[in-house]
This record gives C-alpha cells, structure tokens and sequence, in this order.
C-alpha cells in the first residue's frame, strides 16, 4: 500500500542525532547475508553519499543562512544513516568480494528499472549501460576465481547470471560519446527522475570504491582490471549524470534527493528480510519523511509546490529480484551496440566514428587487463569461470571454448 509521505508523521529533527554506539551497528555474515539483503545495503549507502554531496554543493551556492543550517543539520544526519547502513559490511569481507556485491547491484538494479521506466530513450542508455556491468561482473568474477579461489555465485547466489556482457575493451569511447540526451523536468515522468538519480548515485559510489580500492590489489593483473573497469564506471556516471534537467533548481533538486531517499528506504522496508537491517529502513524512513517535509516548507515559500515536483503518493516501490531473462534478451539483440554522440545503436546504423577507432588504438595498444584475467584465470583453473543458470549464451560469438 502506497502512502504519501508529505502526510506522514516523522521522527523529529532534534530527535534524530544518535550516539556512536547505536551507529557501530553489528555487520552481517558474509556467508550467510541474502544477496539482496547485500544489495540494499550497498545501494542505500550509494544514496547517502549522494545526498551528502549534492547537499554540500547546495550550500556551496546558498546566500541564504538560515537554510544552510537547515542543510547543515539534515546533511548530518544523514551521515549518520550512512555511517550506519556502511557498517554493515563486515570487516573480513575483501574488496574484491564487496566488488562482486557492486556489480550485482549494477546489473539487477540498472535491468529492473530499464524494464519498469516509462521513457523509451532513458530505457535505451539504461540497457546500454547494463550490458556494460554484466561484463565487469563476468571479469571480476574471474578474477575472485583465480586470486581467492572463491567461485561469486557463492555471493550473488542463483540470482545473477556471470557471463560475458558487451566485452570490457570495446567499451573505451571517445567522451563526446558518453554524453546523453537530458530528460525534461516539465514532461518527464516523475518515476522516471527518481530512476534517473537512483542509478547515477549506484554508479557514481562504484566509480569512487573503483578510484579508492584498485590499488589495494596485490597481483598486477587486479590492479589493472580496477584501473580499466573504473574508468568506465565514470563514464556510466556522464552518461546518467547527462541524462538529469540541466535547468533543474537547486530546491527542486534537493526535493527530488529527500524524495528518492523516502522512497527507496520504504521500498526496502517491504522488502527486506533481515529483521535487524529492516529496523534500520524503518528508522531511516521515518528520519527522512522529516527531512523531505521540512525541505517541501522551504520550497513553498519559493513559490515552488513540491507535489509539482514529485508524486503527492509512492510510486511502486524499487525492487531487487532475478533479472535472468531480460538480461539475456537485451544481450540477443543489443550486444554489439555502441554510441555516437547521444545515439546508441547498432554500428551499422550509426555514423562513421573515427573517435571511437582512435581511442581504441591509445588505450587497448598494450595488454588489455579485462581480457588478460580470462586468459589467466584460464591457465591457472583450466577453464574461465561463467555461472550460466538459463543454458548456453545466447550469443554465439560468446560462447564458452
């Protein structure tokens, strides 16, 4: 049942702050946590991050002092949600095996709201962006294969598929290329915006954990594999960053982040099985409905109606489930697609490119990091490592050999 969260009764603001040892909260078990529950967790703390730096740029342009407090004030709580909610991870989980949480979370998030989202162009660069991540998992996987002998359908379950997406070393384009078209605030669906700025903060912490926990890798071929995939992580963050109203204000925006924060922690508070992180989404939801409602007052006395800006009701909550199938229909027909400035399709279709050529040339002259774990891992387990739940891929220059 859908509610509407500017009616709803939240926690208090002066209420909210807690002490260090509500936050140090007890992590989950690595080999027991549900991949979904995983999933969550790591989506949700991308959504923090997000929100604290786009209200740290807020205040960066703000005269006004009375709302800087404001901001100042929701801005710390929320780090304490995301102190809270990133503590969950436990200490002995490697990054390497985080990375695999990452990229399931890419995968299933980015194919369940290409499938749900309402504009056909925003639907087109998600699909595109998708078959981009279930390659990164395909690469990592082999990775955690050969360096810790830990085969990743231990971490996703039966849920993900891990097979080749569009290879990895096609993916280097030119950044004129990554450049979408953006959505406009006046017409676009609001399902839509909220799709929009979930999967650009997702990305936007994987580049970051690509950018800070690469070099941790010990073996030469890992740390050029994060140096490769990280790369194209921050072009998936241009192209959805692209995506979002440039004439978006500054109070609508942080409508729209205070919003989409409500709405996924109620979306996940249906659907989380963890008892102990589901009491987090409950507190965290109930934090947030203030937050929201106290940005809404500011943003009617700018003469802006928040219900103009977001839904007066939830939309249909944000779900993590299986997404097998539509993976494997978008890599049937849409495997071999690139981008030409903001067109994606197939090469045929689209204009000559000398860009893409010359940046393949540059970057792929030497050895190739997401090529050279497969052939490693080949030598050192005999065979590359797939978890292909719905038979054969059905590409058949991918195949297996």
């Amino acid at each position: 049942m859908s509610l509407n969260p500017f009616k709803e009764r939240g926690i208090p603001i002066d209420k909210q702050l807690r002490p260090w040892s509500e936050l140090n909260v007890k992590p989950y078990n690595k080999n027991e946590v549900h991949p979904y529950t995983r999933a969550r967790i790591i989506l949700m703390n991308g959504i923090e991050v997000e929100g604290a730096i786009f209200s740290h740029q807020f205040a960066r342009n703000l005269s006004d002092q009375k709302l800087k407090q404001q901001l100042a004030m929701t801005r710390r709580v929320e780090q304490q949600q995301q102190k809270a909610i990133n503590w969950l991870s436990p200490g002995d989980e490697t990054p390497l095996e985080t990375t695999i949480g990452y990229e399931q979370v890419a995968v299933d998030l980015t194919a369940f709201l290409a499938a749900h989202v309402p504009d056909q162009y925003v639907k087109q660069v998600f699909d595109f962006g998708l078959l981009e991540d279930f390659d990164h998992l395909y690469r990592y996987s082999n990775l955690l294969q050969m360096t810790q002998g830990l085969k990743a359908e231990q971490l996703v379950g039966r849920y993900t598929e891990i097979t080749p997406g569009r290879p990895t070393i096609k993916e280097h384009r030119h950044p004129f290329d990554d450049v979408r078209k953006p959505t406009s605030r006046h017409t676009s669906d609001p399902l839509t915006k909220l799709y929009i700025l979930t999967l650009m903060a997702g990305e936007q912490q994987t580049m970051n954990f690509y950018m800070n926990l690469g070099n941790t890798q010990k073996d030469e071929v890992g740390r050029g594999l994060y140096q490769e995939i990280g790369m194209i992580e921050e072009q998936h963050v241009t192209q959805y960053e692209s995506l979002l109203d440039p004439s978006t204000s500054w109070i609508e925006s942080a409508l729209l982040h205070e919003y989409n924060e409500c709405w996924l922690y109620w979306s996940f508070l249906n659907e989380e099985r963890d008892n102990k992180v589901k009491q987090i989404w409950e507190l965290h939801l109930g934090m947030e409905l203030t937050h929201l409602q106290s940005i809404a007052e500011v943003s009617r006395t700018m003469g802006v109606e928040p219900e103009q800006v977001v839904p007066a009701k939830f939309p249909e909550p944000l779900k993590f489930s299986s997404q097998i199938e539509y993976v494997r229909q978008i890599l049937e027909t849409q495997v071999t697609w690139n981008a030409f400035e903001t067109q994606i399709g197939s090469p045929d279709k689209l204009p000559e490119n000398p860009r893409y050529a010359a940046c393949q040339q540059i970057l792929n002259s030497g050895e190739v990091p997401s090529e050279d774990v497969i052939s490693r891992n080949r030598k050192v387990n005999g065979s590359e490592y797939r978890q292909e739940i719905a038979g054969e891929h059905p590409v058949m220059e991918l195949r297996k050999k």
